[in-house]
C-alpha cells in the first residue's frame, strides 16, 4: 500500500490524521495563553512565573509544538515516508502537554521537570532524523541539525543549576529557530509567489534557490553562532548587521509586491522582514552600547517568529484541508495583530520598560494566536470535506 494509500486508509480522530492539526491548535492556544499568563504574574509581583519561565515556554513550548506541526507535515512530503500519525502522534502530543504541565508546577523537583520537559524535543528530533535519514533526503539534514539544536538549547536551559549560562540556553534555541525561518522560509516564500503569480497566468518573478541563497545562510548561521558565544562583540555585531542586510537584499529579489493581492502569500514576504530587521537591530545592540539590548531579540521574537508562524499556519491549515487558499477577513485580522503586536512590543523596548505599551503588544500578541484558534479550530478538529478529499 502507497503512503497516499495509508493515509487515506486512518480510520482514527480527525485531530490525529496529520501532525499539523494538533500541533498547531495547541501551540498557538499556548503561545495566546502564556503570555498574558506571565505579564499577569509579572505586574501583579505575584512572582508564580518568572521571565525565565516566559522565555522557556515562548521558545521551547509553544514555538516548539508549531515547529512539530510543521515539520511532521512537512517532512512526508519531503522524503515520501509514512506521517507521524494516529497512537505515535497522539503520544508525541502527550510528551508535549507532559513538558507544559511539568514547567507550571511549582512543587516538581527541578530534575522531574528537566526529564519531562525535554523529553519532547529529543523525541521529536530524533524522529525526523530517522524519517530524513530513511527517505535519504539529504537536502534536508540542516532541518535535522537546527532541530537538534534547538532540543540542545533545552537542555542548557535546564543544567542552569550546574552553572550553563541560561542567556546562552535561550540564545541557542533562538537562534536554531532564526535558521529555520532562514532556510525554511526562503524556500516557500519564492515558490509560493511563484505559484501564486502563475494561478493569475502572470510570469512569475521570484528568483530560485542559487549559490546566492546559500552563502546568505552560511553567513546568517556564522553570525548566529558569534551570537550564542558572544552576543556582545563588536565582530558579532558586525557580522549580524552583514546578515541581516544580506537577507533584506535576497527577500527584494523575490519581488513580493508583485503579490500584494493576496495576503496569504506577502505575509510570508513581511515575516521575512521581519527576520532581516531583527537580526539588523541585533547588530546594531551590539555595536552601540547605548542602543537598546532587547530591540532586536523582540524583532525576532514577536516580529519574525510570531508572523511567519502565523503565516505558515493559516496557509498549512487551509491548504491540507482543502480549502481554497485565499485570506478572508479573519485571517487579514490575525496578520494585523501579530504585526501590531510586533511594532507595539518594539516601542515599548525602545522606551524601556514601558507597561502600558507591553501589555497592549501582549493583547495584540494574544489576539492574533487566538483569533487563529477560534477561527480555524474546526477545521484542524474536523475530518476533511468530502469534496476536497475526492479533488
Amino acid at each position: 500500500m502507497s503512503t497516499a494509500s495509508r493515509r487515506r486508509a486512518y480510520a482514527g480522530p480527525a485531530i490525529f490524521s496529520f501532525g499539523f492539526r494538533p500541533f498547531f491548535l495547541l501551540g498557538a492556544a499556548w503561545a495566546a495563553i502564556s503570555a498574558p499568563l506571565w505579564v499577569w504574574s509579572f505586574v501583579s509581583g505575584q512572582g508564580l512565573l518568572t521571565r525565565e519561565w516566559h522565555i522557556h515556554e515562548m521558545i521551547f513550548g509553544a514555538l516548539a509544538a508549531i515547529v512539530a506541526g510543521f515539520l511532521t507535515t512537512a517532512v512526508p512530503n519531503w522524503t515520501g515516508r509514512m506521517p507521524v500519525i494516529g497512537a505515535p502522534l497522539a503520544g508525541l502530543v502527550g510528551l508535549w502537554l507532559a513538558g507544559r504541565i511539568a514547567m507550571l508546577l511549582p512543587g516538581l523537583a527541578p530534575g522531574v521537570a528537566a526529564v519531562v520537559d525535554s523529553a519532547f524535543l529529543l523525541v521529536f528530533a530524533a524522529i525526523i532524523w530517522r524519517e530524513v535519514a530513511a527517505g535519504r533526503n539529504w537536502r534536508n539534514l540542516p532541518v535535522c541539525l537546527l532541530l537538534t539544536l534547538m532540543a540542545a538549547g533545552n537542555l542548557l536551559f535546564h543544567l542552569r543549576p550546574s552553572g550553563w549560562d541560561f542567556d546562552m540556553a535561550w540564545r541557542t534555541g533562538l537562534a536554531a529557530v532564526a535558521m529555520l525561518i532562514a532556510l525554511i522560509g526562503g524556500r516557500i516564500t519564492p515558490s509560493f509567489t511563484n505559484n501564486w503569480l502563475k494561478a493569475q497566468g502572470r510570469t512569475p518573478s521570484a528568483r530560485p534557490e542559487s549559490r546566492f541563497d546559500h552563502l546568505i545562510l552560511l553567513g546568517s548561521a556564522a553570525s548566529l553562532a558569534a551570537w550564542i558565544a558572544a552576543p556582545s562583540a563588536a565582530a558579532t555585531g558586525l557580522g549580524l548587521g552583514l546578515a541581516g542586510l544580506a537577507n533584506l537584499v535576497r527577500l527584494v529579489r523575490w519581488r513580493g509586491w508583485r503579490a500584494a493581492a493576496e495576503p496569504l502569500v506577502w505575509i510570508l514576504h513581511l515575516g521575512y522582514f521581519w527576520l532581516a530587521l531583527s537580526l539588523m537591530l541585533m547588530g546594531l545592540s551590539a555595536v552601540l552600547p547605548e542602543a537598546p539590548t532587547t530591540l532586536g531579540v523582540h524583532a525576532l521574537t514577536v516580529g519574525a517568529v510570531g508572523v511567519m508562524t502565523l503565516a505558515v499556519m493559516t496557509r498549512a491549515s487551509r491548504g491540507h484541508t482543502g480549502r481554497d487558499l485565499s485570506a478572508d477577513r479573519s485571517v487579514q485580522a490575525i496578520y494585523l495583530l501579530a504585526n501590531l503586536a510586533a511594532v507595539l512590543r518594539l516601542a515599548a523596548a525602545a522606551a524601556g520598560y514601558h507597561p502600558e505599551l507591553l501589555a497592549a503588544s501582549v493583547a495584540a500578541w494574544s489576539g492574533a494566536f487566538g483569533l487563529f484558534v477560534v477561527t480555524h479550530s474546526p477545521m484542524l478538529t474536523r475530518p476533511r470535506p468530502i469534496a476536497a478529499r475526492r479533488a
